[in-house]
């Protein structure tokens, strides 16, 4: 495991040395890993049952808002909604686990203030 950061290293070298003419990599910052991450707020994810609720609303313009006109759609939308929610309780209990995929950049700040980069550029 330390050859395949040490080829790494060689190769990122290789690209800013002058040795073969002009360096390809130009940084601007240095190559170092900072210890925090942007604060920013995770995407929320699309929302679920649009085409339920188009049918729906579309039906309730035909019938003029009859809601008895409509009960097959509104049962159909129910029905989606339900299923969303359950599989939104599903993975937020798998994300409160650590079995989920990201982490919120206030748990990667904290993990990293406990754990620093060390401050060398490659």
């Amino acid at each position: 495991m330390a050859t395949k950061g040490s080829g790494l290293q060689a190769k990122v070298s290789r690209m800013l040395s002058k040795e073969f003419g002009k360096p390809i990599l130009k940084p601007n910052k240095p190559l170092a890993l900072r210890n925090e991450v942007a604060n920013r707020k995770l995407r929320q994810g699309e929302a679920s049952c649009l085409t339920e609720m188009s049918v729906m609303m579309a039906c309730w313009k035909q019938s003029e808002f009859n809601h008895a006109a409509c009960a097959q759609e509104v049962q159909a939308f129910q029905r989606c909604t339900a299923l969303a929610q359950a599989e939104r309780k599903a993975r937020m209990g798998q994300e409160s686990s650590g079995q989920g995929g990201r982490l919120h950049p206030k748990q990667a700040n904290t993990l990293l203030k406990r754990h620093p980069n060390l401050y060398r550029e490659i």
